[in-house]
């Protein structure tokens, strides 16, 4: 969020706009005062539109984008965001000053940095931040050991923070060690005033991108902890709790707020789970910018980053997640792993649409590649499972019960048709060309027979005599090409029921495909059947013109057994194809 505050503030008030010359150095420099004035409300303007954003987007209820934050997601996400968070506190550990990159790939030319500044560490700086880590390490485990017998937990990093004030302002660890510290807190509060509204135009992609991404990471964490601690998390609720907070902190002067890992994690460490924890936290805050900020001033940010560097160990943690994903879903454990990866290269901004894009094409992919299965009959039952998957289910003769653990739709109609002809063992292309082989091999026979028929007619003195030879030939043609087709027909199943119980719903191309089924194995002389088709499906067909006078919805039927039952009645009856 700052970093994205940042670049807009730097587009809009670069230093070029602000050079002055300096008569005594006789160059130019930059109006630093002024500059950072208009930063100032640049950050404010944009984060007030982005209020007003999340305020709307609250009231439209755009929450529901919320569903698309599965907890692989989530738990990637957040993992990857402490690594940010972890790289950014590391020049005050060090005491180095590294340069300052924004956009994707920032955080691996931070490290880069970082470690190219290595050599010139702080060894006092360093030297505050290990003490600190350990000390926080030892104090935290001493804090599980007492749980039991103390309700309320210690507030460690409380007592690490005065302890490392007292000790930095009693030995000067700023000028002896030149040791950073946090330095002069502004006191008070700024009086509320108007953003510039001129700079609206300007800012409004910006605006509405910061919405978006401030809510994503809020609710991600939100998401983690809800999870971790058993309650629900109103995704709408919180849109509008952030628009309001934007949209008013604006007019203070404050920039856009969403959700801090580092603090949160510290406010979770201290047994802060309530919204008492939050308020006590404004107070103290609300206390310490209008009296007591300036105690502060001699804290070392070495402990800062310590504090947070320790606090974040439980979201590292998280990396336990990938072989327990593996070993359950893989799927999954891609999401988890990408989604870190996108996160850590592309900065959080980025990152998150960029795995929500990735955990959907995921959706996609499973939908594509369904399980397809003959179903047979538990014995004495009307029970239909997958043959392959029990050993005591049968086929039922001469019927082929298909099923797709999918819904049908655009994106996997194709593969529906070639799965449903792999598993029936009856390639319709080829089918439907021998049967139009026999057709003209039927109509060349006939000619022959009529044109032969004609030449004993003329030979023939009685009428009569013609007709009967006539109709003696046109017998056995019949009889030779009924028997033909008897040859021809008699491996093919009597009917395919397709199994519909797992769709939910179906789009133009799914209603054309299984119109497409229908005609092409009713025009091989094998009748199509659907069972179990929701009410939405149903509909489907009929607006699709699925139905009409030859193909009625007597095909459809509630469950697989009763189609199976319509089957076996008319086994022994000539089961007439339906033709389009």
């Amino acid at each position: 969020m700052s970093v994205m505050i940042g670049s807009v503030s730097e587009r809009l008030a670069p230093d070029s706009d602000f050079m002055i010359w300096n008569a005594t150095t006789n160059e130019s420099t930059v109006d630093t005062v002024t500059r950072d004035m208009q930063r100032v409300k640049v950050a404010a303007a944009v984060t007030f539109m982005s209020g007003i954003f999340q305020l709307l987007l609250g009231l439209v209820q755009f929450g529901f984008v919320v569903t698309y934050l599965s907890e692989p997601l989530v738990r990637g996400y957040t993992t990857g965001a402490a690594i940010h968070v972890i790289v950014s506190q590391l020049k005050y550990t060090f005491g180095i000053s590294p340069d300052r990159y924004s956009g994707p790939l920032s955080l691996i030319y931070t490290v880069l940095d970082v470690c190219y500044l290595l050599p010139t560490t702080n060894v006092g700086t360093l030297v505050v931040s290990i003490v600190t880590i350990v000390g926080l390490i030892i104090a935290k485990e001493l804090n599980t050991c007492f749980m039991r017998k103390f309700p309320i937990p210690i507030p460690v990093e409380l007592f690490a923070v005065i302890i490392a004030t007292l000790v930095s302002w009693r030995f000067d660890l700023k000028t002896k060690y030149e040791i950073e510290v946090v330095g002069q807190i502004p006191s008070g509060l700024q009086p509320p005033v108007l953003p510039e509204f001129s700079l609206f135009a300007s800012i409004i992609g910006d605006a509405f991108a910061l919405s978006v991404v401030g809510y994503g990471i809020a609710i991600s964490l939100g998401r983690t902890f809800a999870l971790k601690y058993g309650y629900k998390v109103d995704s709408n609720q919180e849109l509008i709790a952030l628009g309001l907070s934007n949209s008013i902190g604006a007019l203070f002067q404050c920039f856009a707020i969403s959700c801090s890992m580092s603090r949160t994690m510290v406010q979770i460490s201290t047994g802060g789970k309530t919204q008492v924890a939050g308020a006590l936290s404004a107070v103290v805050m609300l206390i310490i910018l209008l009296k007591i900020g300036e105690l502060f001033e001699e804290l070392p940010k070495a402990v800062l980053a310590a504090i947070i560097l320790v606090n974040l160990h439980g979201m590292l943690k998280q990396f336990t997640d990938i072989p327990q994903l593996w070993r359950t879903n893989k799927v999954d454990m891609l999401v988890w792993v990408v989604t870190m990866i996108l996160t850590v290269v592309l900065n959080p901004d980025l990152g998150l649409a960029a795995s929500i894009a990735f955990s959907m094409l995921t959706v996609i992919f499973r939908t594509q590649l369904p399980k397809y299965s003959l179903l047979g009959q538990v014995p004495d039952t009307d029970i239909y499972r997958p043959v392959e998957d029990y050993n005591q289910v049968k086929e039922i003769p001469g019927l082929v019960i298909f099923r797709s653990s999918a819904t049908l739709y655009y994106a996997n109609a194709e593969m529906y048709v070639d799965a449903l002809a792999e598993r029936s063992g009856m390639d319709i292309a080829k089918l439907l060309s021998r049967k139009k082989k026999l057709e003209a091999k039927r109509l060349r026979k006939e000619k022959k027979e009529a044109k032969k028929a004609k030449k004993e007619a003329k030979k023939r003195e009685k009428q009569v005599e013609e007709t009967s030879e006539e109709s003696d030939h046109e017998e056995k043609f019949e009889i030779t090409m009924e028997e033909n087709a008897h040859e021809t027909d008699s491996d093919l199943p009597k009917a395919i029921i397709l199994d519909l119980s797992p769709v939910n719903f179906l789009d133009t191309v799914g209603v054309k495909t299984l119109r497409n089924i229908q005609k092409d194995y009713g025009e091989a002389g094998v009748q199509v059947l659907l069972s179990c088709c929701q009410n939405c499906v149903v509909e489907s067909l009929e607006k699709g013109d699925f139905f009409n006078e030859k193909v009625t919805k007597a095909i459809l039927f509630s469950t697989v057994h009763d189609a199976v039952l319509y089957c076996q009645k008319t086994e022994d009856e000539d089961m007439e194809a339906t033709h389009f």
